[in-house]
């Protein structure tokens, strides 16, 4: 089921589950998790997109495997918060991917997720191509956190 109100998708969770973050790439994927306490955002790895059913089936198979029970998918909204095509894609992403999958699906913005991610990985010393492999997870985990660290404050 798809909640707008992050209050909502707190509520429908199973409790003591993981949940994931994704960050929706045209190109990528990147994929965080949770552990079951939902305290800690870990970035896990990043799916290649091909076609819809396949990054469907790559993501149903990590979602199964580690027992998540719901996602935080990354809304990339403008700076001024409103919603352009990037955004329509994220729903309509959910939209699709709720048909397959019985989870909880709710949105975050991701508003300069990816430039944290960034900065972070250069304080890190990270080289440019190690940054470019991991960018989208740990992009994901910026995502997760922030939603993680909202949850805490509704409980």
């Amino acid at each position: 089921m798809i909640h707008d109100d992050i209050a909502e998708f707190a509520g429908a969770l199973t409790p003591m589950s993981a949940i994931a973050g994704l960050d929706l790439g045209t190109k990528t994927i990147g994929v965080a998790v949770s552990d079951s306490l939902r305290s800690i955002a870990t970035p896990l790895e990043t799916i290649r997109r091909k076609k819809f059913t396949e990054d469907a089936n790559a993501l149903l198979a990590i979602l199964q495997k580690r027992g998540i029970t719901g996602i935080v998918l990354g809304l990339p909204r403008n700076m001024d918060g409103s919603e352009g095509p990037r955004c329509q894609s994220t729903r309509a992403f959910a939209r699709n991917f709720d048909r397959l999958w019985q989870g909880q699906i709710t949105f975050w913005d991701e508003r300069l997720s990816t430039v944290a991610a960034e900065r972070a990985l250069l304080e890190a010393d990270t080289s440019r191509k190690r940054r470019s492999e991991v960018i989208d997870h740990v992009a994901a985990g910026y995502i997760l956190q922030g939603a993680l660290d909202r949850l805490r404050h509704l409980g």
